[in-house]
């Protein structure tokens, strides 16, 4: 895909100072930039670059002004970091504007399709699925029975949706996500032999929601796991069973949640948190990297730690962390300046002790 400095400028609201007709077909970092490449600058740190970078066109800020010639085309706009990303978009939607069925595919002709479906190769399509418009899925993705799936959203290749789940509209759901297996529920009898407990719920999607690769959603064992609008699941999470998550809420890699926990609204969760089940998570609750949650949080808290407590109290420990070793040699000293004393006690008093 090519674009010409006119055509970029137009989309960003900007001004040419160049050549308009001038070609790019790919993106670049500015001191990576070669021709046909479009970059931005932004940072100041970087300026020394826009004098030597190849770069066929750099998007810059109208308040930029240079102190050397520039053979680049520019395109002045308000905010060079804010319409690049505003190019990312519409490069990313040019991009993955794909439509129409690939063949081999299946698709029950029980299946109800919306207009525009794309269809990748190898994708399977269950009985009773219900697709809305634009929805893209990509090859070698599962659809199960009675799935329903909103308009706009894209199911990345290799994804795995179990029957009876919803999703909303907008929603993207990347590599290798698999949402709707199995809750981890077993009962052992006397014997200590473990004995699977039917899962018989579904997931519920709501719109929005941005779902990382290998992250994996459980079904209900009764009722449903639910994801509210507009969160952000990044890569590699296990969502247990009952879960639910609420709106706005965003959760990094490597998190794991246990069954029938409730999380409220705009948290935040770092990677690697931990959280056991069957709590619940208040509101605007912020947890650190790699934090272990056994009890309730309530609303506004923010916490860090294995078990978690308190993030400025959690600072102040970390302070006496930090100086364990020099405690610890103050207290060997401290012990041998003690010893020393009893022994010195024990020599001058010992003839005194003697004639008593």
């Amino acid at each position: 895909m090519k674009f010409t400095a006119n055509q970029i400028a137009e989309i960003l609201e900007g001004e040419v100072d160049g050549d308009r007709n001038i070609e790019v077909y790919k993106l670049s970092k500015i001191e990576e930039g070669e021709k046909g490449s479009l970059t931005f600058l932004s940072n100041p740190k970087y300026t020394p670059h826009i004098y030597s970078t190849k770069a066929s066109i750099v998007i810059v800020s109208k308040n930029f002004v240079s102190d050397k010639k520039i053979s680049n085309t520019l395109i002045k706009v308000d905010d060079a970091y804010k319409a690049f990303s505003k190019l990312l978009e519409v490069y990313n939607e040019v991009k993955l504007n794909k439509t129409g069925i690939e063949s081999p595919s299946f698709i029950s002709e029980t299946a109800k399709i919306g207009e525009n479906l794309y269809l990748g190769a190898f994708a399977y399509i269950s009985n009773n699925v219900q697709l809305g418009d634009n929805v893209k899925i990509y090859p070698n993705v599962y659809i199960g029975d009675n799935v329903t799936i909103g308009s706009n959203t894209t199911i990345f290749s290799g994804s795995k949706i179990y029957s009876e789940s919803v999703i909303g509209e907008n929603c993207s759901i990347h590599s290798g996500a698999i949402i709707g297996a199995d809750g981890f529920g077993f009962s052992p009898d006397e014997d200590g032999v473990y004995s699977k407990v039917p899962q018989i719920g579904n997931v519920i999607i709501e719109d929005n929601v941005d779902i990382g690769a290998a992250t994996t959603i459980d079904r209900a064992t009764l009722g449903s796991t639910i994801i509210r609008k507009g969160v952000k699941l990044d890569n590699q999470i296990q969502v247990a069973h009952n879960v639910e998550i609420g709106e706005n809420t965003v959760i990094a890699a490597q998190t794991g949640i246990a069954g029938s926990t409730k999380i409220g609204e705009n948290c935040m969760i770092g990677g690697q948190s931990g959280i056991a089940g069957h709590l619940t998570i208040g509101n605007n609750v912020r947890m650190q990297a790699k934090t272990g949650v056994g009890k309730n949080i309530k609303d506004n808290e923010i916490i860090q730690g294995t078990p978690s407590f308190s993030y400025s109290d959690y600072n102040k420990s970390y302070v006496y962390f930090k100086k364990l070793p020099e405690l610890v040699a103050k207290l060997n000293s401290l012990e041998k300046e003690l010893k020393a004393l009893k022994d010195l006690w024990w020599k001058v008093n010992k003839k005194q002790l003697e004639m008593k």
